[in-house]
């Protein structure tokens, strides 16, 4: 054969397999900032769609709707342009409200409070094709949030342990970690191990608020977010402004991180903090922001473990105990404010929700400085040691606000309100998703480095979204990187794919 001949034709072999890998990974070439909506569909009204997960097996998506009947609706995402409700799961039978659920290797595992609140819960878990109960096991009390380990091998639920509204029953609030490979066993861990901390951690910026002062019963567990190797877990004790660090093996809290407070009088943190002036307008104010972040994301870097949390801020708001009052109800140190008439009118500060619980420094019935119940932001933070390595400071705002999607109604409380976040490998990038519950949006980051975060666009969701779920391209019939957003005051599941 002709030697040309035989250098072209490998040459043609040559690219030809070169094109062959290239098409194999198409994900590859996805950008994070092309996601787009393909597919929805509207589940109920409001507390019909508010956290949902995802079966590669099936291909089915499950969703917790606390419409009109407690249940679990199956999915069929086959088509994910066209979802299609198939069934549901009644979960009456197990109680009270499925607050969370997730899947791994064909089990759907679901987090129910029981009918009194105050009454441990339960973990339920099914079969993800079949959908009939292979266990259900007792945790603490309101399990809010439940999760598998990357590896599938645990479950781990945050039970909040909310008070009754008359503060009279005030149940520990715990973690539980359910052994799947024997037989789905619990164990419940408590905080009555920090107690002797509990003077050094409220120092640093931890909350202990309730008005009885217990401080395990105080704590709160919230989000939990599960390392790679599926050995550490991270939950936010959300009331509290922490995070707690948990080696699962051996099933101790190691360490509880509090996470302190930022300053809105700082370049780069102005707020619009009222309702009623007219305007929405950013500017520096002397108050302070306690993080107290809700969801919460784990990601490893340069052999670092990476945090990211959606700061929210929850208040504790019950008959019996509500520590949230408006700034022109307080009392103002003159000296500390010594503009304080106009300070407290309505298009100034006279609107924040702030709570009375911190900032009386010198216990005389006036207040030296003043808190509200959250960052407006999203931070990252050093998994090792709870060190605030990024906070988004004012740019979830100021973003939404130039995309015509700022809630100026809600500028005398949380703005924006960064509740949730989700993680997923666009591109071969990482991308970092937050749900902003007020503005009816998602923010995504490319977090390649999650040091440096960087902005790439919003995408319009439902009303108050609540559950954000990353589906890699690999795992769905469209071949492309997919989020799906369910919101909780329509009903709402939408899903957006790359283009």
């Amino acid at each position: 054969m002709n030697k040309s001949l035989v250098i072209g034709l490998f040459s043609l072999v040559f690219l030809g397999v070169g094109c062959k890998k290239t098409d194999l990974s198409p994900s590859l070439s996805e950008q994070a900032d092309s996601f787009v909506e393909v597919g929805s569909i509207d589940i109920g009204d409001a507390g019909a769609a508010e956290i949902s997960a995802y079966d590669p097996i099936t291909k089915r998506l499950f969703a917790v709707n606390h419409g009109i009947v407690n249940k679990i609706d199956v999915i069929d995402l086959e088509d994910p342009t066209n979802p299609k409700l198939t069934r549901s799961i009644p979960m009456a039978p197990y109680g009270g409200f499925a607050n969370s659920l997730d899947v791994s290797g064909g089990r759907l595992a679901v987090a129910i409070e029981a009918a009194v609140k105050q009454d441990p819960g339960k973990v339920v878990i099914f079969d993800t094709r079949l959908l009939f109960e292979i266990k259900a096991v007792t945790v603490g009390a309101l399990p809010d949030m439940v999760t598998f380990s990357p590896d599938g091998n645990w479950i781990l639920t945050a039970n909040e342990g909310e008070p009754s509204n008359d503060y009279q029953i005030d149940p520990e609030g715990t973690i539980s970690i359910i052994d799947v490979r024997n037989g789905f066993l619990v164990s419940s861990l408590d905080f009555k191990s920090f107690v002797s901390q509990r003077n050094n951690l409220v120092s640093r910026g931890m909350r202990i608020s309730g008005p009885n002062g217990n401080f395990e019963k105080d704590i709160e567990p919230e989000y939990v977010a599960i390392s790679e190797d599926s050995k550490k877990a991270f939950v936010t004790l959300q009331e509290n402004n922490a995070i707690a660090r948990i080696d699962i093996a051996s099933k101790t809290i190691e360490s509880v991180f509090p996470l302190g407070s930022i300053d809105f009088s700082k370049p780069g943190y102005e707020a619009d903090f009222s309702d009623r002036d007219g305007r929405i307008a950013f500017a520096s104010w002397p108050v302070r922001g306690y993080f107290m972040p809700d969801g919460i994301a784990s990601m490893e870097y340069e052999g670092e473990t990476f945090l990211f949390t959606a700061n929210e801020g929850d208040a504790r708001e019950y008959s019996a105990f509500n520590e949230m009052r408006r700034v022109n109800t307080l009392t103002l140190d003159p000296a500390r404010f010594p503009n304080a008439a106009l300070l407290r009118t309505d298009a100034q500060l006279g609107r924040l929700n702030v709570t009375r619980t911190a900032g009386d420094i010198d216990f005389d019935g006036d207040y030296d400085s003043l808190y509200t119940l959250n960052s407006r932001s999203f931070s990252v933070w050093n998994g090792q040691t709870g060190a605030l390595v990024f906070d988004s400071k004012n740019e979830l705002d100021t973003k939404c606000n130039l995309w015509f999607s700022y809630d100026d109604a809600r500028s005398d409380d949380k703005g924006s309100e960064p509740e949730g976040v989700a993680l997923g490998t666009v591109g071969g990038k990482k991308t970092l998703f937050v749900g902003l519950e007020r503005s009816d949006a998602v923010a995504v980051y490319d977090v390649s480095n999650p040091r440096q975060p960087v902005y790439l666009k919003l995408l319009a969701c439902g009303d108050a979204p609540e559950g954000l779920l990353f589906i890699g391209a690999k795992d769905n019939k469209l071949g492309r990187s997919l989020l799906v957003v369910s919101s909780e005051n329509d009903g709402i599941i939408k899903i957006f794919a790359t283009k």
